[in-house]
Parts: structure tokens; C-alpha cells; sequence
């Protein structure tokens, strides 16, 4: 019985981490588009990004309220927080992402739709009503 109990149990670990990998992977190529630094707004790129090899980084000091984030691989960082992203999936016209959140004094499940513009910039809606969203231009990728 102890074998049988040892196995049931080996085989839910081994299901959750296939289920976990194929998520991020399903995650990863919804998110391909977005990879790389955005930017909202008339600041530069230059005022805000610091770039380090093949990937953005935020300037130092940041500035922890500029509207910009990153996004590298699964990872969406803003100034003030850097996130899991949990799941990406078309829904009509936008995409919804769906993160796991952290900062400093909390964490959180946040859930973000975008989508990209066809001259290359990338529009966030606070809501599915939303019909103008915040415009970001792309400063790396």
C-alpha cells in the first residue's frame, strides 16, 4: 500500500510539473511580441533605460514613477514591481495577461490587457470597455 501511495503521489508531482512547463511555454509564445523595454509618454528612452549586454535594465536611481516596464521571457518588471506572468491568451482584438505580482510590501495576481499597434507601439487598457488605452512606444527588444 505504501508503494502504491508513494507512486500516486510521484505521478501528481511529475502531472503539476508538466502542467507547470507547458503553461509558461503556452505563456512564452503568446508573449513573444512584447519582449522587450516599453515606454508611455515623452520621456526618452535613454532617461529611463540602461542597457547591459542584450537586455534593458532600469537607469539608477529609478525612477519609480516612470511608466515603463519590462518584459523578458516570462517576467513583466516595473519600477516598483516585478512580476510571473501567469498566462497569456487572445481575447478578441487584445491580449489578456494574467501575473503574479510582487514589491516591497505585497503581492498580487494582476491581470493586464495590451495589444500591439500596427506602427509597432503596444496600447494597455485599464478594462475590456476601455477604447483608447495608454499608448507605449518600444525601446528595445
Amino acid at each position: 500500500m505504501r508503494l502504491a501511495g508513494f507512486l500516486g503521489a510521484a505521478g501528481l508531482g511529475l502531472i503539476l510539473i508538466m502542467s507547470s512547463a507547458m503553461s509558461g511555454a503556452l505563456a512564452q509564445s503568446g508573449l513573444a511580441r512584447f519582449q522587450g523595454a516599453w515606454l508611455s509618454g515623452s520621456a526618452d528612452c535613454a532617461e529611463v533605460y540602461a542597457s547591459s549586454g542584450k537586455e534593458a535594465s532600469f537607469k539608477r536611481p529609478v525612477d519609480i514613477f516612470a511608466p515603463a516596464f519590462i518584459v523578458t521571457g516570462s517576467r513583466l518588471r516595473t519600477p516598483q514591481a516585478t512580476c510571473r506572468i501567469k498566462s497569456a491568451r487572445p481575447t478578441g482584438d487584445r491580449q489578456l495577461l494574467v501575473l503574479d505580482c510582487a514589491n516591497s510590501v505585497a503581492g498580487s495576481e494582476v491581470r493586464v490587457l495590451m495589444s500591439l499597434q500596427p506602427d509597432g507601439s503596444l496600447r494597455r487598457y485599464f478594462n475590456e470597455r476601455d477604447t483608447t488605452g495608454t499608448e507605449y512606444k518600444q525601446c528595445s527588444r
